[in-house]
Parts: structure tokens; C-alpha cells; sequence
């Protein structure tokens, strides 16, 4: 059980409960902030001061006064009104990922939402209770109206929800998860349930996660390929790199030295050549700073996920409930955009170790495409192909969506983050580049066959040996797709990463 109080979630505390269903609750000291944040709504109320997001309409329509007769009425509406998702259907994990971040955000004691409404919440996390969530239709401000309404549909007992794996109507997915619906929703309590970045952050967090995988995968991937060309590992020399005096380029050049390590397959400066070309030798410089944006983009994201997103916000010490714009996705969308960009050059520099690989002429000895009859074998001669389709699709995808902007609401909401569409095409390039490493992996494993894999390190020949275990090595032409489709797969498990990482400390 982990325990949540509105500040203390991190990555691996997301990644705990999200993907791997640790159960959640909320901090008795966070109930209590709700608790009288709600009493201090409920006084507003009464005094019938126009208020936004309480006793007014929204958006534009901000300056229309609501009879309080009619406020429960306004909030059910606004989440009717505001379920204009479209697209494909959200994975679950990143509608769990949605329901915790805004239980997190609400617990903070700025929203004035009943505390009954967050225990909702986390009884739809804990039961795994999925609402069925769109994926497009956001513009990330007034934060990711479109994808919370839907998540919030059920709550109320409206809308889609999948449970034990099928999708169905929310009130009977409700029945069968013996949940019982709010019989609605009080002043304030639909804005505060939409009004926020978890939809971008969520996603934005689950690629961040597998954004650390692929760094250790590229790791692995040039230490298997410069075994394969017999690269010169000088490149790695500590001293290089202390004086450009980038931390990302020091760290994976020091990690690359400790999984090559009593390799006697790479070699030293001038012993079979002077130099490698730059895909080799400025492989710590490339990789390097893709871990410095991805550094900053977890910064940034940790601190959005401790955030207080909504609209208007509930300050009791000092009695005022102020509208103003946290729900603007602008950091979340810049960060994104820039993560997508970091993790574009993997697949980028992977692509021409590929090449490498494949072409004699640049292979240091290897045979054309990586076949021992060429010819009437093709070998690893599309692998190359394919790999550079998803390199060029990510050069199209990695243009930033944060640079552009509609206005909404008859122009009262006239500057908007796109911060949902930076994380969605994120995710989309973490896709493709975990495509093209694993290619690379296959061709590198199939090249180090040609030098001898027992003279591999300890730590790739550890990788090696994993992977042969399902992928054989390739003697004439085979249907190629299987094989790649499958080691795609083989480097998403969670034990083949885990052997990544605990040869590694990012």
C-alpha cells in the first residue's frame, strides 16, 4: 500500500502503481486539507459572491451567474459537455496514470472538492476500474479538458468503462466491480475534476519511463556493434570527456567502459585503423546529451505530478478563491516536445550503426548483409530499410507541437500548450526507436557471429546469450518480420530491461 499526500510522488512511485497495481491511499493529513478546503467552498456558496468555476458558467461564458438551486446541474453538465474525445481509446495504464496524478492534485487541499469524490477516485484505481478515455481532443489548456471529462463520466455512473479486460457501459462495469456511483457531483466538483495536465503528464510519464530503457538499450546495442566492427574504445577515455564537462556525455561514456570491459573483440587507437567513423566515436556525445533532456524532462514532469492544476484555486489561510491559469500545459508540452526530439537521435545514430553493419564496404571484414551465401540471400539488407523508415517517420513526428496554438472559447482561451499532442507523438517516437534498437540488436547479434561471440564481454555476451534463447542466428533467408517482431518484443520484458539495468545505474 502506498501511501499519497499530494507532494510525494515520483517515477518509480507512478511506476508502482500504475503498471505494476500497488494499491493506494490517501495521507490522513491530506483528508484533512481537503476537508477544509470544502467547508471554506461551501461558505462561498452561501454568500453568493460571483465566483468562477462555483456559481458561474465557464470559459466565455465565465460572467453568466448560476442560482444555486442549479450548481450540482451545472457540474454534471459541464462534464457531458466537455466528453468530446475522439480518437483511439487511451491504454489503461495511462487512464490509471490519469486517475492517480488527479487524485494527487486534489489532495493538495486547493480545490474545495469533496473528499467522497477523491475516495471515488482511488476505489476506481484500486478495483481497476478503467474509464474508457479518448485519446484525442485536447489542446492542453484549459488543461486536458476532453480526456478528464471521459475519465470522470464514470464516477457519476455516465459514460464507458473497462473492467477485468472488456469495455461496457460505466453503470454496468460499475455493477460488476460492485462500485457504486456518486449520485452527483456539488459545486465546484466537475471543474476541479477537469481542470489539469493529467492526461498529457500521464502519457508524458509512461514514455519518460521506457525513455530510460532505450538509453540502456542504445548502451548495449553500440557495445554489441563496436564488438561486431571491432571498434576502438579509446573514444571512452574519462579525460575526453571531463573537459567538455556535459554530464550526460560522462556518464554513458563511463558506462560504456564498464560493459565493454575484457572485450576482445574492440580495439585501441591505431592498431587496426586511427579513427571510427562518427557513429561509433561520437556515439557518448549523442547518447549523452539525449540523457540530459531526459534528465529534464523527468525535473519537469516529478514536478507536475505534485502539482495543484486547477481552476480556480482554493487558498483558505488567506481566505480567496483565485482564477488563474495552472491548467496551462506550456512546461509539460516544451518538455515533451524536446524528449520526443532527445529520443529521435537513438534511433538516428542506431540506424547508421546499422548500416555499418550491413554494408561490406563499411563493415571491417563482415560479409555484405550479413549472410554467408550472399546473393541468393538477401540477409539483414531490409532490416536496413525498415530501420530507416521509422528514422525518417520520427524526423516528421519530432517537429514541435508546443510552437503552435488556437484559440478556444469564443478567444477567451486564445493561447493554448498542445502539450497532449507533444506527449502523444513522444510516446509515438519511443515506439518507433525501440523498433530500430531492436533491429540494430538483431543485426549486431547476427554480425558478432561472424567474429566469435565467445570473445564478447561478460556483460553483452549476458545479453547474447538471453536473446538466442529465442532468436537464432540467421544461416539463409527467413521471414524476417517474425524476428523482428519478436525481439521488439523480447526488449520491452521487464526481465530482459532488468538485466540492462542492473548492469547500469540510469
Amino acid at each position: 500500500m502506498m501511501v499519497i499526500n499530494g507532494s510525494n510522488l515520483d517515477l518509480l512511485g507512478f511506476k508502482k502503481i500504475v503498471l505494476n497495481y500497488e494499491k493506494v491511499e490517501i495521507d490522513e493529513s491530506s483528508k484533512a486539507k481537503v476537508n477544509v478546503a470544502r467547508d471554506y467552498v461551501e461558505k462561498v456558496i452561501e454568500s453568493e459572491i460571483p465566483t468562477y468555476g462555483i456559481n458561474t458558467g465557464f470559459g466565455r461564458l465565465s460572467d453568466v451567474s448560476i442560482d444555486k438551486e442549479n450548481l450540482s446541474k451545472l457540474q454534471e453538465n459541464l462534464i457531458k459537455s466537455h466528453a468530446c474525445g475522439v480518437g483511439e481509446v487511451f491504454d489503461k495504464e495511462i487512464v490509471r496514470g490519469m486517475l492517480l496524478l488527479r487524485v494527487n492534485a486534489l489532495i493538495k487541499g486547493n480545490s474545495g472538492i469533496r473528499l467522497e469524490v477523491i475516495e471515488k477516485m482511488v476505489e476506481f484505481l484500486n478495483k481497476d476500474m478503467i474509464p474508457v478515455v479518448y485519446s484525442k481532443g485536447s489542446l492542453g489548456a484549459s488543461g486536458d479538458l476532453a480526456p478528464l471529462s471521459h475519465m470522470a463520466l464514470p464516477i457519476i455512473g455516465l459514460g464507458e468503462a473497462m473492467f477485468e479486460g472488456k469495455i461496457m457501459a460505466a453503470k454496468d462495469a460499475l455493477k460488476l466491480a460492485k462500485i457504486k456511483p456518486l449520485e452527483c457531483l456539488e459545486a465546484k466538483e466537475g471543474l476541479s475534476l477537469i481542470n489539469g495536465t493529467q492526461a498529457m503528464t500521464s502519457v508524458g510519464v509512461l514514455t519518460l519511463l521506457e525513455a530510460y530503457d532505450l538509453i540502456n538499450l542504445s548502451m548495449f546495442n553500440l557495445a554489441i556493434t563496436m564488438e561486431a566492427l571491432n571498434g576502438i574504445t579509446d573514444v571512452f577515455d574519462g579525460k575526453i570527456h571531463e573537459v567538455r564537462n556535459q554530464i550526460g556525455q560522462i556518464k554513458i561514456a563511463k558506462l560504456m567502459k564498464k560493459i565493454l570491459e575484457n572485450s576482445k573483440l574492440t580495439t585501441k587507437q591505431g592498431e587496426k585503423r586511427v579513427q571510427d567513423a562518427y557513429s561509433l566515436r561520437c556515439s557518448p556525445q549523442v547518447i549523452g546529451a539525449s540523457l540530459d533532456v531526459i534528465e529534464y524532462a523527468k525535473n519537469i514532469l516529478e514536478r507536475e505530478m505534485n502539482a495543484a492544476t486547477d481552476n480556480p484555486l482554493v487558498f483558505v489561510e488567506d481566505s480567496k478563491v483565485v482564477s488563474a491559469g495552472n491548467f496551462h500545459g506550456q512546461p509539460v508540452a516544451l518538455a515533451m516536445d524536446f524528449l520526443g526530439i532527445a529520443l529521435s537521435e537513438l534511433a538516428n545514430i542506431s540506424e547508421r550503426r546499422l548500416e555499418r553493419l550491413v554494408n561490406a564496404n563499411l563493415s571491417n571484414g563482415l560479409p555484405p548483409f550479413l549472410v554467408k551465401n550472399p546473393g541468393i540471400n538477401s540477409g539483414f539488407m531490409i532490416v536496413q530499410y525498415s530501420a530507416a523508415s521509422l528514422v525518417s517517420e520520427n524526423k516528421v513526428l519530432a517537429h514541435p507541437a508546443s510552437v503552435d496554438s488556437i484559440p478556444s472559447s469564443a478567444n477567451q482561451e486564445d493561447h493554448v500548450s498542445m502539450g497532449t499532442i507533444s506527449a502523444r507523438k513522444a510516446k509515438e517516437i519511443a515506439d518507433n526507436v525501440n523498433g530500430v534498437l531492436a533491429m540494430e540488436l538483431m543485426t549486431g547479434l547476427q554480425a558478432v557471429e561472424f567474429r566469435n561471440p565467445d570473445n564478447m564481454s561478460l556483460s553483452t555476451k549476458r545479453v547474447y546469450d538471453y536473446i538466442r534463447k529465442d532468436i537464432a542466428f540467421v544461416e539463409d533467408d527467413i521471414i524476417m518480420y517474425k524476428e523482428i517482431h519478436k525481439i521488439k518484443k523480447i526488449t520491452k520484458r521487464e526481465d530482459f530491461n532488468d538485466i540492462l539495468r542492473g548492469e547500469l545505474d540510469v
